[in-house]
C-alpha cells in the first residue's frame, strides 16, 4: 500500500498573483472591519438603532400615527433579540476572559 505524504496532499499557498479577485458582492457593502473592536462597535451602533427604531414606532402607535400593530411589534422583537444576541456574545467574552484569567503560566 503507497501513503503519499501529507505535503503532497495540501494545495500550494497562493501567490500574490493568483490571489483571487474580490467579489461583486462585497462591493459596494458596509467596509471590512480593521479589528475585532471596531466591528463591535458597529454592530453596537446597529443595535442602538435598532432600539431607538422601535421606540419611535412605539410612540408612534400610541400618538397613533402608526396603524399597523404587527409592524410595531416587529420592531419591538428584532430590537429584543439583537439585544439578548449581544448580551449572550458579552457573556461568553466575559466566559473567556475569566477562563484565560484563571490559567497558570
Amino acid at each position: 500500500m503507497l501513503v503519499n505524504p501529507v505535503s503532497l496532499l495540501m494545495p500550494a499557498p497562493l501567490q500574490e498573483s493568483q490571489q483571487p479577485a474580490p467579489t461583486s458582492a462585497n462591493q459596494g457593502t458596509e467596509p471590512i472591519a480593521r479589528s475585532f473592536g471596531d466591528l463591535l462597535k458597529a454592530k453596537l451602533g446597529e443595535i442602538n438603532t435598532l432600539q431607538q427604531q422601535a421606540d419611535a414606532l412605539t410612540q408612534e402607535y400610541l400618538a397613533g400615527q402608526v396603524e399597523d400593530v404587527h409592524q410595531v411589534m416587529l420592531a419591538l422583537e428584532q430590537a429584543n433579540l439583537s439585544l439578548q444576541l449581544a448580551m449572550q456574545v458579552r457573556n461568553k467574552a466575559v466566559e473567556a476572559y475569566q477562563e484565560i484569567a484563571r490559567m497558570q503560566v
